[in-house]
This record gives structure tokens, sequence and C-alpha cells, in this order.
């Protein structure tokens, strides 16, 4: 578990930005190569405040990429989302507007659920 860090703003001025440069290695990279074992990536709000973004890289990327939460979607306190990935090393950065984000590293193993709480 990881407490919740200021600087989510930040972040969130940053990715239309991001998006909006044509560069593909600013969103963080696909998250199932083909041909890959897959896992999945399970966020849990442990917060006070809904998570409206979620940001998933692999760790050999050079930047948490974009929010891969769906449009228009937060995870509320006490709710919890998915992601296959293939199996491997993730970089997982989560946040609330206007309060902060945590980040955290993981190893998502084949086949496996890898829980990650994010925590006030």
């Amino acid at each position: 578990m990881q407490s919740i860090y200021r600087g989510l703003a930040v972040m969130l001025v940053a990715l239309p930005l991001a998006a909006c440069s044509g560069d593909a290695w600013i969103t963080g990279g696909d998250l199932v190569e083909p041909g890959t074992a897959t896992g999945t990536i399970e966020v849990v709000n442990g917060t006070s405040d809904q998570l409206h973004a979620v940001l998933i890289s692999n760790c050999n990327a050079s930047t948490y990429g974009l929010n891969r939460l769906p449009e228009g979607m937060a995870i509320p306190p006490g709710g919890r989302y998915q992601w296959t990935v293939s199996a491997g090393c993730w970089d997982v950065d989560a946040g609330t507007f206007g309060v902060g984000e945590a980040r955290q590293r993981m190893n998502v193993a084949a086949g496996g659920i890898t829980e990650y709480t994010v925590t006030d």
C-alpha cells in the first residue's frame, strides 16, 4: 500500500499535451504484447475520494503514459478496477483530482492477479 502524494494536477495538465505530441512512446505502451502470457493488475481504491486517473506503463517505458480508465469513469471509494497486461514489470500511478497521486512498481505473474491498494 502507498499513500497519495501531492502533484496529480501537474500530471493531468501534461497528459493532454502529450497526447497531442504524436509521440507513441508517451502512451506508456501497449498493455498486452502479442504472443505473451498475461496477468491482471487490480487497483483498489482504499481512499475517501474517487480515483480519477490510473496510469499504467511497462517498467521500460520512459513515462507513466496516459489514463487507462475508460473515459468519464472514476474508481469510487472501496471500488476496484482490473486491467489485463502482459506478465512482467509494470509501473502504476493512481490519483485524485486536486488531492494527489500514488505510484507503485509491481511484477505481474502470468495467470495471476496483482492487487494495488491506494490509501489516503
